[in-house]
């Protein structure tokens, strides 16, 4: 069943999708219609769980599940990243792969480097123990305010820097 994101608990648990790019203002509304008609019939074991979405930085899914009554099962969640193939394919943009790492620059936009990219952008400056980076392992809602936007040298990228 689904809620508006803002109902969600905040225990709730949370999924974390990085596009590699921003989304156009029409992808965004096919984004909205498809999650919307997903989360309102997604469900385990035949019971809907109650559910959610967000777009952020009109780039960035985030998907709730108030697990509080039931948890997702497995097969639950696969149905989830099926949608999102879905809309990756749709729209040609990146979302499942989890192999990127995503920081904001000056202008408060969200900037999107491969894994294998990240000692570049270090020495070319654009990473910098202080830039913001999006931790995409956060698991609840409430850890979306505290633990999802941090300093770089909070973050596994600390290795990468002098310390």
């Amino acid at each position: 069943m689904y809620m508006p994101f803002e109902k969600m608990s905040s225990q709730s648990r949370v999924w974390i999708y990085q596009a590699d790019r921003e989304f156009l203002s029409e992808e965004k509304a096919i984004i909205q219609d498809r999650l919307k008609a997903f989360c309102e019939q997604w469900g385990t074991h035949g019971s809907n769980l109650s559910t959610s979405f967000d777009i952020k930085f009109d780039q960035i899914i985030v998907l709730a599940v108030d697990e509080s009554k039931l948890g997702a099962s497995g097969c639950s969640i696969d149905s989830s990243v099926k949608v999102l193939r879905e809309l990756e394919a749709a729209l040609g943009v990146d979302l499942v792969n989890q192999g990127k790492v995503s920081y904001l620059s000056d202008s408060d936009k969200v900037s999107v480097n491969s894994i294998s990219g990240i000692k570049s952008a270090i020495h070319d400056g654009l990473l910098k123990p202080e830039t913001l980076v999006l931790n995409p392992i956060v698991n609840q809602k409430q850890d979306l305010d505290k633990k999802w936007i941090i300093p770089a040298k909070e973050s596994w990228l600390n290795k990468y820097f002098d310390n």
